[in-house]
């Protein structure tokens, strides 16, 4: 069992969650963030949910060599689950450069620290936007990686390329970095603590922040983007999964790559989809009053109909 676990872009949404769990589990977590999608909130609430208040937290940057290097050299990390990527679809047709530079140079960073202080296990953080608009439903981890409907999923492709190139390479080597590639659904919810949710920096780029906004009157109006989709209501279809059931999946992520070999991937999801108005009916049911909403145009980017077969995951 990994001992000490560097979560990198771990003050985020999906980071905060799996440290909690992490912590809960027994390892010792060490977080560092830039802090460019978040601020503290989630970091806190975080030691507020474990009663841990000597978390290391590093702020830096994870494109910056030294101060990855700085973080390995102070700490014995035996594994490194990676977050710290921008992930927004439609910015990422707009601002590529910014994307390739961020997700690859920080991943670039982690791997070659990791080996340069005597190898790690990583888990990276993937997506099933490397599906691209898949032409069989639900989508296996066989099933072909298409060419990406945006710069962010090109930098998921290509980071999961990296990594299975590195597991490889180091294979026999005293730097050994064993690899797991875990491709996300769309992760939605909070902690029940309701201490620690997806809290977002300006203009959010998910659904559910979209939802919750609106329903506190934090924003007039929820945009529906597009509602001309070959799907039965018209809106995109997806597949949503709890933020907690997908931090518990890095847990045995975690084990199952200390006793692998080679790069292993895995579909983190349902198995079910729901449309975009699927979820908003079932939030205004929760609530209890109607939610105002516009459609929208379609997002760059966005495809109609993405969920997974989820069978590895729960097999292995």
């Amino acid at each position: 069992m990994s001992k000490k676990v560097l979560v990198s872009g771990g003050a985020g949404y999906i980071g905060s969650h799996v440290t909690v769990e992490l912590i809960a589990a027994g390892y010792e977590v060490v977080v560092a963030d830039n802090l460019s999608n978040c601020d503290l909130t989630c970091f806190e609430g975080v030691k507020k949910i474990t009663g841990r208040d000597d978390i290391p937290f590093y702020q830096i940057d994870c494109c910056d060599y030294a101060s990855v290097d700085k973080v390995f050299t102070e700490h014995k990390i035996d594994a490194v689950i990676h977050f710290a990527a921008f992930k927004a679809v439609g910015e990422s047709v707009a601002e590529p450069i910014m994307y390739y530079r961020n997700n690859l140079v920080s991943f670039l960073n982690i791997l070659e620290v990791a080996k340069n202080h005597g190898g790690c296990n990583v888990l990276f953080s993937s997506s099933a936007t490397v599906y691209g608009e898949a032409e069989v439903l639900p989508v296996t981890e066989q099933t072909p990686r298409l060419p990406a409907t945006s710069p962010y999923g090109n930098t998921k492709q290509m980071c999961e390329d990296i990594l299975r190139d590195v597991v490889a390479a180091t294979a026999a080597s005293e730097g050994v970095v064993k690899g797991i590639a875990l491709r996300y659904f769309n992760p939605i919810g909070a902690h029940p603590s309701a201490l620690i949710g997806e809290l977002p920096r300006g203009v959010p780029n998910n659904l559910v922040p979209f939802i919750t906004q609106t329903a506190i009157g934090k924003r007039e109006c929820l945009s529906i983007f597009g509602n001309d989709y070959p799907t039965a209501d018209g809106t995109g279809v997806r597949d949503y999964i709890h933020v907690v059931d997908l931090a518990i999946g890095h847990l045995h992520a975690l084990k199952k790559v200390c006793s692998g070999t080679g790069l292993n991937i895995y579909n983190l999801g349902t198995g079910n989809g729901y449309s975009v108005l699927e979820v908003l009916r079932a939030f205004e049911k929760a609530c209890g009053h109607p939610i105002k909403f516009e459609i929208a145009p379609r997002r760059p980017g966005d495809i109609a109909t993405c969920f997974s077969d989820p069978s590895k995951a729960k097999a292995e």
